[in-house]
């Protein structure tokens, strides 16, 4: 299904939003909305090229379908329906674009590797969602199973839980931590099909909902990275794989996604058949705290079709 699929009534463009980084560096759209396959689960919906990207979204009390699409070489612009909070919607779009992050310092790194210079025009935003529970519970339903089961689990919670889109009959946002939390034990077994997931995730809505937990407070910069990781492995359903992706949505990359795809795929494309986890960190050592941002990069390079040289 392409992001064209659905078109949201009454459409207007709100404004340009120009793609450049927190430093001034470019912002290369496709690979902001190809960066990770959690990216791409609904209420995303995103175009095969990454040209676009429509989402249901919060605001003003309501739920608005929101459509991104390129308009040029460093630009977007965002479509709404008429009467949406425009500006709270732009702010949520330019926070998930990542556009308030400097990635000049791992651009200077990358420039001096042969393998990675290329991520220079643009590349290394990781899509994020507009919250950290939503990419948190959205990454503990990416654990221990297959993909169809994890887009089944997270379809269900939006179809079943979310807020309905004003205008846009059938798209609903991603459900609050309140919806999932009074949501019985038939819907995560029956429904969802949640599998051992499905206390976990109910838990941890619960505890934000009531405010005994803050997720949104791992977003903080000042936290230190370890302190943030062991605040994730305290959680139910988190374990080493969900930790460093979760971490890695926070835009902290000095873990490595180390996983069943991960690992064979680097094996592959770096020739070397044998290495061990080990090995694979050492090998990005040199980009520290970018270290596991590097590592995705590298695998992730062929996700986006790369203009043909002339």
């Amino acid at each position: 299904m392409s992001a064209r699929d659905h078109e949201p009534a009454r459409q207007v463009m709100v404004e340009r939003i120009e793609l450049r980084g927190g430093g001034g560096e470019p912002v290369d759209l496709a690979r902001t909305l190809l960066s990770h396959g959690v990216a791409e689960l609904t209420p995303n919906v995103v175009a095969e090229d990454g040209s676009a990207l429509e989402t249901v979204l919060p605001g003003s009390g309501q739920a608005w379908l929101v459509r991104v699409v390129a308009d040029g070489a460093d630009g977007a612009r965002m479509e709404i329906r008429d009467g949406a909070p425009a500006e709270e919607l732009a702010r949520a779009i330019r926070h998930m674009l990542r556009l308030d992050d400097d990635l000049r310092p791992f651009y200077a790194r990358a420039a001096a590797d042969p393998e990675l210079a290329w991520v220079t025009q643009g590349a290394g935003r990781m899509l994020r969602s507009p919250t950290v529970f939503e990419d948190l519970v959205k990454t503990i339903c990416t654990t221990n199973c297959t993909w169809a089961a994890t887009k089944r689990m997270v379809g269900a919670l939006v179809d079943e839980l979310g807020t309905p889109a004003a205008g846009a009959p059938g798209r609903r946002t991603f459900p609050s931590p309140a919806a999932m939390a009074e949501a019985g034990d038939d819907f995560y077994t029956g429904i969802a099909k949640a599998g051992y997931r499905g206390p976990y995730l109910r838990a941890i809505a619960a505890d934000v909902a009531e405010r005994r937990l803050d997720v949104e407070a791992l977003a903080d910069p000042a936290l230190p990275d370890a302190e943030v990781a062991e605040r994730l492995l305290a959680l139910p359903g988190v374990g080493p794989y969900a930790c460093a992706h979760t971490m890695m949505l926070l835009g902290r990359y000095g873990q490595l996604v180390l996983d069943s795809w991960t690992r064979p795929t680097y094996r592959r494309l770096s020739g070397r058949s044998r290495v061990t986890d080990k090995g694979i960190e050492k090998a990005f050592r040199r980009y520290r705290e970018y270290a596991g941002l590097a590592f995705w990069l590298m695998l992730t390079r062929d996700w986006v079709r790369e203009p043909a040289r002339t």
